[in-house]
């Protein structure tokens, strides 16, 4: 699907295109006069300021990108992940040195002990101490034991560990990294962890034993070579105004067993692992702000304990995934591998997902394992944001958002674009309002295993070829369409249900055909058909149509009286072809359109 053909279908379909006549004909806008949530797109421009952001979805790319954000960061009082609501009791300040020894600065206490570049801290004092580490080693380590909270500044720090971690943190308690601000600091681990010590865990370039709060102006690079970047086993967040990169070759990038919490900053994480996960926790993951991008490119193994495949994931969480606010931006492009993917819940209330997946399914007598751009083995709930998903691999399996359990849309713009379901749960499938894009090149546009609803918002589906549907309910089961402009094109036609509040249309209709639907001399909606990978069955609903009405269909190869096929003006027409429709008391009619744009 061309951008110029996108524009089309996102532009016209929403009923309330302002400013287009066909012979003075005017725009019917009910579709969207009941929208009342702000994070519903309602509008054709509040849809193209969004879509051309990013680019089409059959084209826009994701990349590392470490530009700052202009970020405020405000003070919660009664959060003590904010080091303003700490006090210290003293700075002890590190210097590491490649022609020496290391020094240290302030450590009244006898605190620090040093040999060459191995620096271990040893906190007994009772007192909440804060650390600056500064200098450079190519070969040497920070290491902390304490029974207080802590702060660890990085002050323009550069630590290679050859045999370990870089900064290895056994205190249980909660550390603040600050990054000082104007400072770039580096951390890197060796191939092997000889440092070890029997009865410790040392599990990341970067490893905690309690909570890490990233905060500062500063950037933060972590090059992991041998197990996960940023670990810990308790959780990880990061505040507003940081810039952190994670370069992770055997190893997840940043790992926190109970949570990982983006509050904001910039992220960047690369991971060529195998099924490694760009971001990894036994708990929940959320996003309030920041830009967050992932990029994993790493080969699927079998995994013992499941008995199956498994691949590499932008984000990998055993229970809830939220996000809130920001960007987060994922690229998987090995075989199987994941954008989203969560074994309990995913909510999805604002911000901006973009996920690419290219890897294709693999399946053999011992397992298999499918690229998803978001998986939820719970339910899924999409409230409101702006979500990107193509899917570019091939293969049964290949989804761009699944859901194991039901899921539900009240509101947000998403377009998912893949050669398998765009979208699918096992469940029901409740589409209230929002602006939903689900284009399958091979298999339905929208499939629920149960029943299908669809109630408000604007949904445009289009399926594959052969039997395949725009949208789609299991057998046994049923599509209602209560509400909303509804657009479905493919092979197939999924009857919709008697038992339906609104009206709709169902006729046979040519490839790359626009279509005009027309009531009197008030144009409805237009929409142009897929030119490939699809069928000629199509399925039109809008609130507009009345059972017992007359309307009327035209068709032609394209749109005139406007630059663009989303701006068009006074005086626009549509095609060469008409046929007049009765909207029956059933809800549903037929007819059918040849090529060409004729009948």
């Amino acid at each position: 699907m061309n951008k110029r053909f996108f524009w089309m279908i996102s532009m016209l379909v929403i009923a309330a295109m302002t400013a287009c006549s066909s012979d003075d004909a005017s725009i019917d806008d009910s579709s969207s006069s009941n929208d009342n949530n702000a994070a519903t797109t309602s509008t054709a421009e509040d849809v193209l300021s969004k879509v051309t952001s990013n680019g089409d979805i059959t084209t826009f790319n994701i990349d590392i990108n470490k530009a700052s954000l202009s970020e405020a960061l405000t003070i919660d009082e009664n959060d003590d992940d904010y080091i303003e609501n700490t006090s210290f009791a003293s700075t002890i300040t590190v210097t590491f040195s490649t022609s020496g020894a290391a020094t240290v600065e302030g450590d009244d206490s006898g605190i620090i002990k040093i040999n060459g570049n191995d620096v271990i801290a040893t906190n007994e004092t009772g007192k909440v101490i804060k650390y600056v580490l500064t200098g450079t080693t190519n070969d040497g380590f920070f290491k902390l034991y304490s029974t207080k909270k802590q702060a660890i500044v990085l002050n323009g720090v550069k630590i290679t560990n050859p045999d370990g971690a870089a900064i290895n943190n056994q205190s249980k308690k909660r550390t603040f990294i600050v990054l000082e601000e104007g400072t770039n600091n580096y951390l890197a681990d060796g191939t092997k962890y000889t440092d070890a010590v029997d009865d410790e865990d040392m599990k990341a370039c970067f490893f905690s034993e309690g909570q890490l709060i990233f905060s500062g102006k500063g950037y933060l690079e972590v090059d992991g070579n041998c197990k996960a970047g940023i670990r810990s086993d308790d959780y990880v967040r990061i505040l507003p105004q940081t810039n952190i990169f994670v370069d992770s070759s055997s190893g997840n990038g940043i790992r926190g067993n109970d949570a990982v919490i983006i509050t904001g900053g910039v992220i960047n994480i690369n991971v060529t692992g195998t099924a490694d996960k760009g971001i990894s926790t036994d708990g929940y993951f959320q996003v309030d702000g920041g830009r967050t991008t992932i990029l994993t490119s790493g080969g699927y193994e079998y995994d013992e304990d499941d008995a199956d495949y498994t691949a590499c994931a932008g984000v990998k969480a055993d229970s809830l995934i939220t996000i809130n606010n920001g960007i987060l931006n994922i690229k998987s492009t090995g075989t199987g591998g994941k954008g989203l993917n969560c074994d309990d819940k995913i909510n999805i209330n604002g911000g901006e997902i973009h996920i690419i997946t290219t890897g294709k399914r693999q399946k053999d007598n011992s397992g298999s394992v499918s690229p998803k751009g978001i998986k939820a083995d719970g339910d899924i709930t999409i409230k409101g944001g702006y979500i990107q998903v193509r899917c570019s691999g091939t293969g049964d399996g290949t989804e761009g958002i699944e859901s194991k359990g039901e899921l539900t849309i009240d509101g947000g713009t998403i377009e998912s674009y893949c050669y398998d379901d765009a979208i699918n749960c096992a469940g029901n499938l409740n589409i209230n309002n929002g602006y939903l894009y689900a284009r399958s090149t091979n298999n339905d546009g929208i499939d629920a295993n149960m029943n299908l609803y669809i109630n408000g918002g604007v949904v445009i589906a289009e399926g594959g070829g052969g039997a395949e549907c725009g949208i789609d309910a299991a057998e046994r089961y049923s599509a209602f369409i209560n509400g909303g402009t509804v657009i479905a094109v493919g092979g197939g036609m999924q009857g919709i249900s008697s038992q339906s509040k609104q009206a709709s249309i169902a006729v046979s209709a040519s490839t790359g055909l626009t279509i005009g639907l027309i009531s009197g001399s008030t144009a409805i909606l237009a929409y142009t058909t897929p030119s490939s990978n699809t069928g000629n069955s199509l399925l039109i609903s809008s609130p507009s149509l009345k059972s017992g009405s007359t309307y009327t269909l035209r068709a032609g190869s394209m749109l005139s009286g406007g630059s663009k096929f989303y701006n068009l003006q006074t005086g626009c027409t549509i095609g060469n072809g008409s046929q007049s429709v009765d909207v029956t008391a059933s809800n549903t009619i037929s007819g059918s359109m040849g090529g060409g744009g004729h009948w």
